[in-house]
């Protein structure tokens, strides 16, 4: 399939960890391409992680809902192309309010679609998650685009929920659709309730890491350029109605993250503070990624044994980022 080259790009969810880093990542590369990015600056949004960009002439900032139709419409006009990451993404939230995560993620991705279908827009990209599989046991095979979507949380469901509402609007209405589904991201600019931000904050500061259960649960952890250089490979190249998956190939456990970091700032094993574990709490997820890396030729360039410290590294070197980025959170709580 020839490349699209799209003219105007919606990113929703701009800046969100992920999608900020899509952002700057799109306007790096100056061909030219515009940006709107369409964020309502809830806990997940931070304004800080496209600042450097801010002032581009070739970015646009729209502040709305995606629940919103005006909003959207707005947003989407003169676009040829739609990623999609806005998301509530919290799963701890999403256990003690899964409402605002069904209005989101599946009636937000339906105003989206609809919006995008009456401005013309030539391709959707739906940016999913992993987590919408289930969990697997140690010992069996990783999730393939084949595998059952089993999700275990209302977070995990509504992110399922949008992505299959997603679909039947290429089915139904003949629009070009593509969806990937990621593993963990991790790197610069991350939502401070993550868990590598996290306990790098509280090693940072000598005070206890929680780690859910044992720590055994393990994650597949992608660094966040990989997964978005594998989403805009996937909305210019990928066929329609087609799903990929993406994922760093790199399992660890949380536990082992955690002893990592604590590496990383010098700090005893000790601060490892085992918590009462989440419920539903899935064991693990491991992603097969051969399809995109078959169909596209796609690879991930960052290993976590180098880009995780190097995360660390850019955590502990930006304690007024960190700083403003823990107040957002606070006052969205």
């Amino acid at each position: 399939m020839a490349e699209f080259t799209p003219r105007k790009i919606l990113v929703t969810g701009g800046c969100g960890f992920i999608g900020s880093c899509y952002v700057r990542m799109l306007l790096a590369r100056d061909d030219g391409t515009e940006v709107v990015n369409l964020d309502l600056l809830t806990y997940s949004g931070n304004p800080d992680n496209v600042a450097e960009v801010a002032d581009d002439p070739r970015y646009t900032f729209v502040k709305g809902d995606i629940r919103d139709h005006d909003a959207v419409r707005k947003a989407t006009v003169g676009c040829d192309a739609v990623v999609h990451f806005a998301a509530e993404a919290q799963v701890d939230k999403s256990i003690t309010g899964p409402e605002v995560f069904a209005t989101t993620n599946v009636l937000g991705t339906q105003v989206l679609l609809d919006e995008a279908r009456a401005a013309g827009v030539q391709r959707f990209h739906y940016v999913s998650t992993d987590e919408v599989y289930g969990h697997l046991g140690a010992d069996d095979a990783k999730f393939t685009e084949q595998t059952l979507l089993e999700p275990n949380s209302p977070y995990s469901a509504s992110k399922a929920g949008g992505e299959l509402l997603a679909r039947s609007y290429a089915k139904t209405f003949g629009m070009h659709l593509t969806v990937t589904r990621c593993s963990n991201n991790y790197g610069p600019y991350p939502r401070m309730d993550n868990l590598i931000p996290v306990i790098v904050g509280k090693a940072l500061a000598g005070e206890p890491l929680p780690i859910y259960g044992d720590g055994s649960n393990i994650r597949d952890w992608l660094y966040v350029e990989d997964h978005c250089a594998a989403a805009d490979l996937v909305m210019r190249q990928g066929r329609s109605g087609e799903i990929y998956n993406v994922g760093g190939n790199n399992e660890r456990t949380n536990l082992e993250i955690a002893k990592v970091v604590l590496a990383e700032l010098d700090q005893p094993e000790s601060l490892i503070s085992f918590v009462e574990d989440r419920p539903g709490h899935d064991f693990r997820y491991a992603i097969d990624a051969s399809k995109i890396k078959g169909d596209l030729g796609w690879q991930p360039t960052h290993d976590i044994e180098t880009a995780l410290p190097r995360t660390i590294t850019w955590l502990k070197d930006h304690p007024e980022w960190v700083k403003r980025a823990r107040k957002r959170l606070t006052m969205a709580a």
